[in-house]
């Protein structure tokens, strides 16, 4: 081979090597787009065979948590190169269908759509107040066609929220099944929900858990952390028998993420506790078991959030000690950023669906792609 084919060679070779190891963005959502003002509230999920899903919320009118806002969903067949036309999944006139909670069950590959409901002219201060027509209630879409249709969703607010419950969110984010243990198949979606605190008179917050162990037919409530914890996601553990690890959104503002764990599937919780590595501007975050321990190989599990005092300069965590330290990070977004989620794409990349913008966080939703070793590696 001549000196310059050699050359050639090598530089194609470099050029595949480092394109392989980039981050690649795509905009999914935008503002405006699609007869919508707003898009917020992203989840994302990989089916068992290897379509992803990016569900979110459809804001008719405003960017408001209240009105007009329907559930939708865009997907993709290809590893999330190339993504299908908007699809609504669900559209209650001019309320409020949202907070998509997806979970796969492994065995079948159907898919349990957990949400919320309420009256569009219901705002969340008139809920936890008491004063407004109705209330939050939480509903069951199913899907077991891959996405191509999806059942009317049906209400199961009975089992899944207590009475003194008025505010209710289920994720947002995504779910997962269990797969060791005494609860292996189990199907957990993480949930949170406002009380009023007798004691003080005030309007309190706390994380919990629903789960189903006959996959998906029907749910019942596990365990309730509170007071002051919020929106949550789930991962299980590798290093502990029936172990869980609950990522929360930690009150007052300018606390750190807390976190809680469970060692009898998610029954029971231990007292919450700020993770000193994980700065938190009290904004949803996504947690991902990427990776199981096996052999000589390392498990691993993601983190997603902005990591600031404020919604902005967006950051994706590597731990390989099951979430006890975080000593890995790549910004993907220095801007305004808020809500995320993470999934391990059919490749083995990682894959992150999170809110963006120049001046706004509700600008857009992004999907982003990327190999571990652009993670693991120094930027």
């Amino acid at each position: 081979m001549k000196l310059w084919q050699s050359s050639l060679l090598l530089s194609l070779v470099f050029a595949m090597t480092a394109a392989a190891q980039e981050l690649l963005q795509q905009d999914l959502f935008v503002r405006g787009a699609g007869g919508y003002h707003t898009y917020r509230i992203p989840s994302l999920l990989v089916t068992k065979s290897g379509s992803v899903f990016a569900f979110c919320e459809a804001r008719k009118n405003s960017a408001s948590d209240s009105g007009d806002i329907d559930l939708v969903l865009k997907r993709s067949t290809d590893g999330g190169k190339t993504w299908g036309a908007l699809q609504i999944v669900w559209d209650d006139s001019t309320n409020t269908c949202g907070n998509p909670c997806a979970v796969l069950d492994q065995s079948s590959g159907a898919i349990s759509l957990l949400l919320t409901h309420n009256l569009g002219e219901d705002h969340e201060s008139e809920i936890k107040a008491h004063t407004a027509k109705g209330t939050r209630t939480v509903w069951i879409s199913r899907s077991s066609d891959d996405g191509k249709t999806w059942s009317a969703p049906t209400e199961i607010t009975s089992s899944t929220k207590r009475p003194e419950w008025d505010w209710y969110a289920t994720g947002p984010g995504v779910g997962i099944q269990i797969q060791n243990g005494t609860h292996q198949g189990r199907l957990v979606i993480p949930c949170d929900h406002s009380y009023l605190d007798a004691p003080s008179g005030k309007s309190e917050g706390g994380s919990h858990l629903v789960f189903s162990d006959d996959h998906g037919k029907s749910w019942q409530i596990g365990g309730v952390i509170q007071p002051k914890m919020n929106e949550c996601q789930v991962v299980e553990l590798a290093d502990a028998k029936d172990g869980l690890l609950l990522s929360m959104r930690n009150h007052p503002k300018g606390s750190n993420r807390a976190q809680s764990f469970s060692h009898d599937g998610g029954a029971t919780w231990s007292r919450p506790e700020p993770h000193n590595e994980l700065p938190d501007p009290t904004c949803q975050a996504s947690i991902l078991r990427y990776r199981s321990p096996e052999g000589n190989e390392r498990g691993r599990i993601l983190f997603s959030n902005p990591a600031s005092n404020r919604r902005r300069n967006f950051t994706v965590r590597l731990s390989y000690d099951d979430g006890k330290t975080w000593p890995l990070s790549r910004v993907l977004w220095e801007k305004d950023a808020a809500y995320s989620c993470l999934a391990a794409l059919p490749d083995r990349k990682v894959g992150c669906l999170y809110e963006r913008g120049e001046t706004n966080a509700n600008e857009k939703i992004t999907f982003a792609q990327f190999p571990l070793a652009w993670l693991e590696s120094e930027p």
